[in-house]
Protein backbone atom coordinates (compact mmCIF):
# COMPACT_ATOMS: atom_id res chain seq x y z
CA UNK A 1 0.00 0.00 0.00
CA UNK A 2 1.46 3.46 -0.80
CA UNK A 3 2.01 6.42 1.54
CA UNK A 4 -1.52 8.37 1.82
CA UNK A 5 -1.33 12.11 1.91
CA UNK A 6 -3.33 15.02 3.65
CA UNK A 7 -3.38 18.73 4.24
CA UNK A 8 -2.94 20.45 7.83
CA UNK A 9 -6.05 23.21 8.55
CA UNK A 10 -4.55 26.07 7.96
CA UNK A 11 -5.27 27.02 4.34
CA UNK A 12 -6.16 30.65 4.74
CA UNK A 13 -5.68 32.96 7.57
CA UNK A 14 -8.58 34.08 9.78
CA UNK A 15 -11.21 31.75 8.70
CA UNK A 16 -12.97 29.00 10.77
CA UNK A 17 -12.66 25.38 10.42
CA UNK A 18 -15.13 24.83 8.25
CA UNK A 19 -13.78 26.54 6.06
CA UNK A 20 -10.38 25.38 6.08
CA UNK A 21 -11.99 21.75 5.70
CA UNK A 22 -13.87 22.64 2.86
CA UNK A 23 -10.68 24.05 1.35
CA UNK A 24 -8.77 20.97 1.68
CA UNK A 25 -11.49 18.71 0.52
CA UNK A 26 -12.07 20.89 -2.60
CA UNK A 27 -8.19 20.39 -3.38
CA UNK A 28 -8.73 17.25 -3.72
CA UNK A 29 -7.49 15.29 -0.36
CA UNK A 30 -9.20 13.12 1.92
CA UNK A 31 -6.77 13.55 5.10
CA UNK A 32 -6.13 16.02 7.26
CA UNK A 33 -5.31 16.77 10.81
CA UNK A 34 -6.86 18.45 13.99
CA UNK A 35 -3.92 21.14 13.73
CA UNK A 36 -4.76 24.33 16.12
CA UNK A 37 -6.41 23.20 19.75
CA UNK A 38 -6.73 25.23 23.10
CA UNK A 39 -8.21 24.77 26.25
CA UNK A 40 -12.20 26.58 26.62
CA UNK A 41 -14.06 29.20 24.35
CA UNK A 42 -12.09 31.39 21.98
CA UNK A 43 -13.32 34.47 20.74
CA UNK A 44 -11.55 34.27 17.32
CA UNK A 45 -14.14 31.31 16.92
CA UNK A 46 -17.09 32.79 17.86
CA UNK A 47 -16.77 35.68 15.80
CA UNK A 48 -15.80 33.55 12.72
CA UNK A 49 -11.66 34.59 12.46
CA UNK A 50 -9.71 31.36 14.13
CA UNK A 51 -9.66 28.01 12.90
CA UNK A 52 -9.12 26.47 16.63
CA UNK A 53 -10.73 23.56 17.94
CA UNK A 54 -11.53 23.50 21.83
CA UNK A 55 -9.86 20.66 24.00
CA UNK A 56 -12.99 21.03 26.26
CA UNK A 57 -15.79 20.56 22.94
CA UNK A 58 -17.30 17.17 22.00
CA UNK A 59 -14.70 15.18 20.20
CA UNK A 60 -17.60 14.02 18.39
CA UNK A 61 -18.75 17.09 17.35
CA UNK A 62 -15.55 17.56 15.57
CA UNK A 63 -15.54 14.54 14.10
CA UNK A 64 -18.69 14.95 12.47
CA UNK A 65 -17.23 18.60 10.84
CA UNK A 66 -14.83 16.51 8.79
CA UNK A 67 -17.20 13.82 7.94
CA UNK A 68 -19.32 16.66 6.49
CA UNK A 69 -16.22 17.75 4.63
CA UNK A 70 -15.48 14.16 3.35
CA UNK A 71 -12.32 14.07 5.29
CA UNK A 72 -10.16 11.29 7.87
CA UNK A 73 -8.35 12.49 10.83
CA UNK A 74 -5.51 11.38 10.54
CA UNK A 75 -3.92 13.24 13.94
CA UNK A 76 -4.41 15.24 17.17
CA UNK A 77 -1.73 17.84 17.29
CA UNK A 78 -0.47 19.15 20.70
CA UNK A 79 2.79 20.39 20.12
CA UNK A 80 3.65 22.03 23.61
CA UNK A 81 5.74 23.90 25.43
CA UNK A 82 7.68 21.57 27.50
CA UNK A 83 10.87 23.74 28.71
CA UNK A 84 9.55 26.78 30.35
CA UNK A 85 8.15 26.65 33.83
CA UNK A 86 4.15 25.01 33.93
CA UNK A 87 1.44 27.50 34.05
CA UNK A 88 -2.34 27.59 32.83
CA UNK A 89 -1.75 29.54 30.34
CA UNK A 90 1.09 27.15 28.68
CA UNK A 91 0.39 25.02 26.93
CA UNK A 92 1.82 21.20 28.34
CA UNK A 93 0.96 18.18 30.03
CA UNK A 94 -3.07 18.71 30.56
CA UNK A 95 -3.52 19.96 27.29
CA UNK A 96 -1.60 16.81 25.54
CA UNK A 97 -3.94 14.64 28.11
CA UNK A 98 -6.73 16.58 27.35
CA UNK A 99 -5.81 15.92 23.20
CA UNK A 100 -5.41 11.93 23.97
CA UNK A 101 -8.80 11.56 25.60
CA UNK A 102 -10.42 13.72 22.85
CA UNK A 103 -8.49 11.40 19.99
CA UNK A 104 -9.43 8.12 22.14
CA UNK A 105 -13.08 9.10 22.14
CA UNK A 106 -13.54 9.75 18.03
CA UNK A 107 -10.59 6.80 16.99
CA UNK A 108 -7.90 9.23 15.89
CA UNK A 109 -4.46 6.65 16.71
CA UNK A 110 -1.97 9.49 16.90
CA UNK A 111 -1.00 11.99 18.62
CA UNK A 112 1.51 14.75 18.24
CA UNK A 113 3.97 16.95 20.69
CA UNK A 114 7.08 18.14 20.86
CA UNK A 115 9.23 20.49 23.54
CA UNK A 116 9.01 23.27 21.41
CA UNK A 117 11.68 25.93 22.43
CA UNK A 118 11.53 27.94 25.54
CA UNK A 119 10.12 31.52 26.21
CA UNK A 120 11.50 31.90 29.22
CA UNK A 121 15.23 32.80 31.02
CA UNK A 122 14.01 29.75 33.20
CA UNK A 123 13.75 27.54 30.03
CA UNK A 124 17.15 29.42 27.90
CA UNK A 125 18.91 28.91 31.19
CA UNK A 126 18.66 24.93 31.07
CA UNK A 127 21.40 22.57 30.64
CA UNK A 128 20.98 20.14 27.94
CA UNK A 129 20.01 17.05 31.05
CA UNK A 130 17.65 19.93 32.75
CA UNK A 131 15.95 20.20 29.60
CA UNK A 132 15.80 16.19 28.80
CA UNK A 133 14.57 15.64 32.72
CA UNK A 134 11.76 18.57 31.62
CA UNK A 135 10.68 16.89 28.72
CA UNK A 136 10.10 13.10 30.01
CA UNK A 137 8.74 14.48 33.19
CA UNK A 138 6.26 16.40 31.65
CA UNK A 139 5.22 13.61 29.42
CA UNK A 140 4.90 10.49 31.89
CA UNK A 141 1.57 11.12 32.68
CA UNK A 142 0.37 11.52 29.04
CA UNK A 143 2.30 8.51 28.07
CA UNK A 144 0.36 6.36 30.83
CA UNK A 145 -2.99 7.99 29.94
CA UNK A 146 -2.06 7.16 26.19
CA UNK A 147 -1.71 3.45 26.80
CA UNK A 148 -4.79 3.31 28.64
CA UNK A 149 -6.66 4.74 25.40
CA UNK A 150 -4.66 2.72 22.92
CA UNK A 151 -2.91 5.97 22.06
CA UNK A 152 0.51 6.63 20.58
CA UNK A 153 2.02 9.87 21.57
CA UNK A 154 4.37 10.86 18.77
CA UNK A 155 7.13 13.39 19.30
CA UNK A 156 7.76 15.43 16.28
CA UNK A 157 11.48 17.46 15.36
CA UNK A 158 10.12 20.89 16.69
CA UNK A 159 12.95 21.68 19.28
CA UNK A 160 16.72 22.10 20.03
CA UNK A 161 15.88 17.91 21.84
CA UNK A 162 13.86 16.62 19.09
CA UNK A 163 15.48 18.37 15.85
CA UNK A 164 18.52 15.80 16.56
CA UNK A 165 19.18 12.18 16.94
CA UNK A 166 21.31 12.86 19.33
CA UNK A 167 18.37 14.07 20.92
CA UNK A 168 15.02 12.31 20.09
CA UNK A 169 17.22 8.97 21.42
CA UNK A 170 18.08 10.47 24.92
CA UNK A 171 14.20 11.36 25.14
CA UNK A 172 13.16 7.90 23.75
CA UNK A 173 15.43 6.30 26.12
CA UNK A 174 14.53 8.52 28.98
CA UNK A 175 10.84 7.54 28.64
CA UNK A 176 11.68 4.15 28.58
CA UNK A 177 11.03 3.33 24.80
CA UNK A 178 6.96 2.03 25.08
CA UNK A 179 6.03 0.71 21.71
CA UNK A 180 3.22 3.83 22.15
CA UNK A 181 6.05 6.44 21.93
CA UNK A 182 6.57 6.83 18.42
CA UNK A 183 7.87 9.76 16.03
CA UNK A 184 6.32 12.31 13.35
CA UNK A 185 9.08 13.21 11.52
CA UNK A 186 8.88 16.61 9.84
CA UNK A 187 11.09 17.11 7.00
CA UNK A 188 11.13 21.02 7.07
CA UNK A 189 11.68 21.12 11.28
CA UNK A 190 14.64 18.57 11.25
CA UNK A 191 16.69 20.15 8.73
CA UNK A 192 16.35 23.54 9.83
CA UNK A 193 17.20 22.24 13.60
CA UNK A 194 20.41 21.19 12.07
CA UNK A 195 19.54 17.48 10.72
CA UNK A 196 19.63 15.49 7.78
CA UNK A 197 15.74 14.46 7.42
CA UNK A 198 17.64 11.29 5.09
CA UNK A 199 19.08 10.01 8.12
CA UNK A 200 16.77 10.59 10.95
CA UNK A 201 14.61 8.33 8.93
CA UNK A 202 17.06 6.00 8.53
CA UNK A 203 17.47 5.76 12.14
CA UNK A 204 14.26 5.76 13.45
CA UNK A 205 12.31 4.47 10.32
CA UNK A 206 10.65 1.68 12.87
CA UNK A 207 9.40 4.66 15.19
CA UNK A 208 8.17 6.72 12.94
CA UNK A 209 4.41 6.51 12.52
CA UNK A 210 3.09 9.79 10.85
CA UNK A 211 5.30 12.50 8.31
CA UNK A 212 4.68 16.39 8.35
CA UNK A 213 6.15 16.94 4.40
CA UNK A 214 7.62 20.26 4.15
CA UNK A 215 11.08 21.57 1.97
CA UNK A 216 12.66 25.04 2.68
CA UNK A 217 14.89 27.47 0.72
CA UNK A 218 18.28 27.07 0.29
CA UNK A 219 18.79 30.32 1.67
CA UNK A 220 17.67 29.62 5.12
CA UNK A 221 20.56 27.41 5.47
CA UNK A 222 22.31 30.07 7.73
CA UNK A 223 19.78 29.75 10.27
CA UNK A 224 20.03 25.75 10.77
CA UNK A 225 21.07 24.79 13.73
CA UNK A 226 19.57 28.13 15.62
CA UNK A 227 15.89 27.93 14.67
CA UNK A 228 14.20 24.72 15.45
CA UNK A 229 11.32 24.09 13.46
CA UNK A 230 8.26 26.55 11.42
CA UNK A 231 4.86 26.06 11.16
CA UNK A 232 4.99 25.77 7.01
CA UNK A 233 6.78 26.27 4.36
CA UNK A 234 6.15 28.48 1.50
CA UNK A 235 7.73 26.40 -1.69
CA UNK A 236 6.28 23.00 -3.32
CA UNK A 237 8.00 19.87 -1.88
CA UNK A 238 11.11 19.26 -4.40
CA UNK A 239 12.35 23.08 -5.35
CA UNK A 240 14.32 23.47 -2.38
CA UNK A 241 16.88 22.31 -0.21
CA UNK A 242 15.48 18.87 1.35
CA UNK A 243 16.07 15.83 -0.07
CA UNK A 244 12.51 15.13 -0.14
CA UNK A 245 12.87 12.15 -2.41
CA UNK A 246 15.43 10.60 0.00
CA UNK A 247 12.99 10.62 2.73
CA UNK A 248 10.40 9.16 1.20
CA UNK A 249 12.42 6.71 0.01
CA UNK A 250 14.08 5.70 2.56
CA UNK A 251 10.72 4.94 4.89
CA UNK A 252 9.04 3.24 1.53
CA UNK A 253 11.91 0.97 1.82
CA UNK A 254 11.29 0.41 5.61
CA UNK A 255 7.73 -0.71 4.82
CA UNK A 256 6.13 2.97 5.52
CA UNK A 257 2.72 2.92 3.98
CA UNK A 258 0.72 5.63 6.71
CA UNK A 259 -0.77 8.47 6.76
CA UNK A 260 1.48 11.76 5.56
CA UNK A 261 0.65 16.15 6.07
CA UNK A 262 1.90 18.35 3.91
CA UNK A 263 2.74 21.61 5.49
CA UNK A 264 2.70 24.27 2.86
CA UNK A 265 1.49 27.56 2.23
CA UNK A 266 -0.70 28.62 -0.88
CA UNK A 267 -2.96 26.30 -3.27
CA UNK A 268 -0.53 26.81 -6.14
CA UNK A 269 2.19 25.14 -3.97
CA UNK A 270 -0.12 22.63 -2.23
CA UNK A 271 -1.04 21.43 -5.02
CA UNK A 272 2.42 20.88 -6.64
CA UNK A 273 3.60 19.52 -3.70
CA UNK A 274 0.48 16.80 -3.94
CA UNK A 275 1.68 15.79 -7.60
CA UNK A 276 4.76 15.40 -6.45
CA UNK A 277 4.31 12.79 -3.54
CA UNK A 278 1.85 11.09 -5.98
CA UNK A 279 4.86 11.08 -9.01
CA UNK A 280 7.21 8.98 -6.08
CA UNK A 281 4.06 6.71 -5.61
CA UNK A 282 1.92 8.45 -2.78
CA UNK A 283 -2.09 7.96 -3.22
Amino acid sequence: MPMKVGCFALIDPFTVLEHQLKRIADMGFRYADITDNRDGAQLGVEFGFAATASLDANPFDLKRLFEQAGLTITTFCAHANLLDPSAPWRYGTSQIIKAIRSAAAIGIEYVITTEGEPSTAFGHNLTEDQKVFSVIEKLQEPLRVAKDHGISLLLEPHGELTDSVAGLEKLIHGLGDPDHLGINLDTGNSWLGGADPVEMAKVFASKIKHVHWKDLLKEMESKRGTTYGCGMSVIPLGTGAIDIEGVYRVLEKAGFNGHTTLEIAGDAAVLESYAYLKRLGAE
